[in-house]
């Protein structure tokens, strides 16, 4: 019934911006954290950004600086500014929810938005 709705994906020259956005529908847990992944080819899938309901965030290394996440709690939205862009941050993004629905920790993973940085 959830679902995790994308935008924002594109191509876009190495030093330019993308900003993507993930908003949740038919939500029936209380979500406590959402955020960003993305898996190149050929690598694992890797935590971007995260945030939780509570403001708090948590981000990968190499995008520190230049990615900045931020949600809405009462609208269930996540977005994540993305500027000066290099071709090793070409991937597939995947928006995440994660919360707690009956006292159990619940996840779910949107379908995923194509971000290529040519060179």
């Amino acid at each position: 019934q959830l679902q995790l709705v994308e935008s924002g994906g594109g191509l876009v020259q190495a030093g330019g911006s993308l900003r993507l956005s993930c908003a949740a529908s038919g939500v029936t847990f209380r979500i406590i954290r959402m955020g960003w992944y993305r898996q190149a080819p050929g690598k694992q899938r890797e935590l971007v950004a995260t945030i939780t309901s509570f403001g708090s965030t948590n981000s990968l290394d190499s995008v520190k600086g230049r990615f900045t996440i931020s949600g809405d709690n009462a609208k269930n939205t996540v977005s994540l500014q993305m500027n000066s862009l290099k071709p090793e941050d070409t991937a597939v993004y995947y928006c995440n929810a994660a919360g707690i629905r009956s006292g159990s920790y619940i996840e779910y993973w949107g379908q995923g938005t194509q971000v290529t940085v040519s060179s």
